[in-house]
């Protein structure tokens, strides 16, 4: 489970530039963290393990692709559910969580209820994993797919601003 980052917890520009570099590799020696932004290892270690304790740093995790271990769908599916009442929110996000196949889940607005990404191994896959997830859920008023053609940009860094 991601942790929420901390709001007492604030970030100065060490903390900005050293967020960057991670994002790039977070295999990144310490020391080499340490000469990019003029602080000494150690001082980036306690910034960075600070980070990781307050929720800043949220997982330290690898980015695989899908096609290298043969996960050839990437749709991303708009659901709508038949309500917005809490439980069926919950009841949902929950589901959606479970789900192994669901890489990325939303909840927005805008008619829509979830935005979900969803990686499987091929159509018939996908479709046992539609009926499983929103046909046979009666909480789900329909759903829309979108089949993913080329993953032009799958970029996980987010904007620092400085």
């Amino acid at each position: 489970m991601t942790r929420k980052a901390s709001p007492s917890r604030s970030l100065d520009p060490f903390d900005r530039a050293i967020l960057r570099l991670v994002q790039e590799d977070n295999r990144t020696p310490q020391r080499t963290i340490a000469e990019a932004v003029n602080l000494s290892t150690a001082a980036v270690q306690r910034r960075i393990t600070a980070m990781e304790a307050t929720g800043v740093i949220a997982r330290n995790v690898a980015i695989v692709d899908p096609a290298a271990v043969a996960l050839t769908i990437t749709a991303i599916v708009e659901v709508y559910l038949r309500d917005e009442r809490a439980a069926t929110v919950d009841a949902a996000k929950a589901r959606f969580r479970d789900a192994p196949e669901v890489q990325q889940c939303y909840y927005v607005t805008g008619g829509t209820s979830f935005v979900l990404i969803v990686v499987t191994q091929d159509m018939r896959s996908y479709e046992a994993f539609t009926r499983k997830l929103f046909e046979e859920n009666d909480a789900v008023n329909n759903y829309r797919t979108l089949v993913v053609i080329d993953r032009v940009k799958t970029d996980t860094q987010i904007v620092i601003p400085d």
